[in-house]
């Protein structure tokens, strides 16, 4: 377990580097300075995350840049006029009526709320093992408004369809963790890096299978806790640090 965790710290070292950033969408929000502008771009990037990366990062540039690069004040002063562009927009299958409502969401929480760290505090208990209750709280929230469509629910995971939830978990490491190197945020001090749940994508759930992290059969829920709590192992406060390397051994060593 010692030489793993040796291996694994070595490859962390590796790839939490800034110039890790370039090409992965963390890319986009590293384009802002501004804490809501952050928060929302990396929201938009981490939701829009699957495909090519030079297609999710186009898409991501094209959507900011209907937004006047300014995010947040676009949120909080659009008018109806501007929504028009944006019913052209469409990623894989998230189309206009899925950006109309997260534009529409956004611009209702920030004009009550100044962090969206607080929509993910809803579900927070203080427990290590609190992700479950929290994205799940998180899910409720954000369709909660009139007339959410439903349609645009499969676009944010949740724990309680058995999601692995790759893609809100890498989006709260992206905001939560913090280190020297730069690659994260750290922006978010009300939820603890303990609590993050490693995201299990392809890559990570294929190396993590390999090196025995994961036995289970099916990829869900349970596949990122089970992966997740082997992490705790080797660091009980950062566990979530390890995506780097075992995406990293994914993608560009093809381990």
């Amino acid at each position: 377990m010692q030489d793993l965790k040796g291996f694994l710290d070595e490859k962390v070292a590796l790839y939490n580097r800034p110039n890790f950033i370039t090409l992965d969408p963390i890319s986009i929000p590293h384009r802002f300075s501004k804490k809501e502008d952050i928060e929302i771009t990396g929201f938009f990037a981490a939701v829009l995350a699957w495909g090519q990366r030079k297609t999710i990062l186009n898409k991501c540039l094209a959507l900011v840049e209907l937004m006047d690069n300014d995010p947040h004040q676009f949120m909080l002063h659009h008018s109806e006029h501007e929504l028009k562009p944006f019913l052209n927009f469409k990623h894989r299958t998230f189309n206009d009526i899925d950006t109309l409502y997260f534009i529409h969401f956004f611009s209702w929480f920030y004009k009550n709320y100044s962090s969206l760290e607080e929509a993910f505090l809803l579900g927070q208990t203080g427990e290590l093992e609190a992700m479950n209750s929290i994205l799940s709280q998180f899910h409720e929230f954000f369709f909660h408004l009139p007339d959410a469509p439903s349609r645009t629910r499969k676009h944010i995971a949740t724990p309680k369809r058995k999601a692995a939830c790759k893609r809100i978990n890498m989006f709260l490491r992206w905001m939560v963790r913090s280190d020297e190197q730069g690659v994260d945020f750290g922006i978010w001090k009300k939820i603890n890096p303990s609590q993050l749940i490693c995201p299990c994508d392809l890559h990570v759930d294929r190396v993590g299978r390999k090196l025995g992290l994961i036995t289970r059969k099916q990829t869900d829920w349970q596949t990122a806790i089970e992966l997740t709590r082997k992490l705790r192992e080797f660091d009980p406060e950062d566990p979530v640090k390890y995506d780097f390397a075992l995406f990293g051994l994914g993608v560009e060593e093809k381990f």
